[in-house]
């Protein structure tokens, strides 16, 4: 493991933490028929989280670091609306629901840190490109074609 690898963040250790508890102790005790419904989107979400934090640390320019950050929280919140649900249908423990519920609040406060922090380096800011942006032309588009 390298020094700068995703790894070493203290929040994608969280994250990934908290995906490994759902797996462990959510995941097995939903009924056979949620396998595809309730239990796909709450394996999906959870991994989700670790993996743009990962992914984003990958980037170079820190907006690019950022806009993954965004999106894993997108996905916290998500596995936290698919926890809401399991509870709700009664397949979640209230204490089980609260011990995850802290522990994805908890990675929400260091994502938000994170994130401030990365606004403050910006780390790529100053490379060649970096100020460049990819945009359509903002040509009208004829919707209703003359039909012979």
């Amino acid at each position: 493991m390298t020094e700068q690898s995703f790894e070493t963040l203290k929040v994608w250790q969280k994250a990934h933490a908290f995906m490994l508890e759902i797996h462990r102790q959510l995941l097995p005790f939903l009924p056979k028929e949620e396998k595809y419904g309730l239990s796909d989107q709450i394996r999906r979400s959870s991994k989700s989280v670790g993996a743009n934090i990962a992914e984003g640390s990958g980037r170079f320019y820190y907006m690019d670091n950022v806009r993954f950050c965004y999106q894993a929280r997108g996905s916290l919140d998500e596995t936290i609306n698919h926890l809401k649900v399991a509870l709700d249908l009664g397949f979640c423990e209230k204490d089980l629901y609260d011990e995850l519920r802290e522990q994805a609040e908890g990675i929400r406060r260091m994502l938000n840190g994170y994130i401030a922090w990365l606004k403050t380096q910006k780390t790529g800011a100053k490379e060649p490109g970096a100020n460049l942006y990819v945009r359509e032309a903002s040509e009208e588009y004829d919707i209703h074609p003359d039909v012979d």
